[in-house]
């Protein structure tokens, strides 16, 4: 695959795994994704700004304007075919896309999930993991499917559960994460170096190690 991939980051909220996309971005020249548009979901959103002031394109598309979620979808998938979008990254994101949307975007679209899935979907994830006793957390990215958080997995990082941890220190240690994994995995997807075949992840030479941080 050459040339950049002309990337869209879809958010809901501040897009603080948004904010680590454009920091590489930015700070890597050669990095293989352009990011040519964020797209909110919600007015107002913090993130929006920070996207403006680093140049970005930026798109408000209201779900509470729309019947449901199909037509809020559709207007979604207009958007991104207007601006020649490639992939479609999810930056908390919080909506639920129709089965007919994730099919059309099936391999070209990413989401990243803040534990080691296939464990502790949904969300309240830190307290959940908290609740199960686990001694390790982390975060995953995967490929976006139409059932939720359970997508064929791209890349993981790993983070200690620490005595005494509360769901926001757990939380706070596991966005750090979030924010070295996810531009890593996004640039890998980018280049064609993990892609979605048969429903699996497959991945060229190294790739896998590059994802794979603990």
């Amino acid at each position: 695959m050459s040339g950049k991939r002309r990337a869209a980051i879809l958010i809901s909220g501040r897009g603080s795994n948004m904010a680590a996309l454009l920091d590489v971005a930015a700070a890597q020249p050669g990095y293989p994704a352009d990011i040519a548009l964020v797209l909110s979901n919600r007015p107002g959103a913090a993130g929006l700004a920070r996207a403006e002031a680093a140049g970005i394109p930026t798109q408000v598309i209201d779900h509470k304007a729309y019947a449901g979620r199909a037509e809020f979808d559709t207007a979604l998938d207009a958007a991104l075919e207007a601006a020649g979008i490639d992939l479609v990254v999810l930056a908390g994101f919080m909506r639920l896309l129709t089965p007919g949307f994730t099919e059309k975007w099936l391999g070209r679209m990413v989401n990243i999930h803040p534990s080691l899935l296939p464990s502790f979907k949904g969300v309240h994830v830190h307290e959940q993991a908290l609740a199960a006793g686990v001694r390790f957390s982390g975060c995953t990215v995967h490929f976006v499917t139409a059932d939720m958080d359970a997508g064929p997995i791209i890349g993981q990082a790993v983070v200690p559960v620490h005595p005494g941890d509360t769901a926001d220190t757990l939380a706070a240690r596991t966005l750090a994460a979030e924010h070295r994994l996810y531009p890593a995995a996004v640039a890998l997807v980018a280049t064609g170096g993990a892609r979605l075949e048969a429903g699996r992840t497959v991945y060229d030479g190294d790739g896998w190690d590059t994802v794979t941080l603990t």
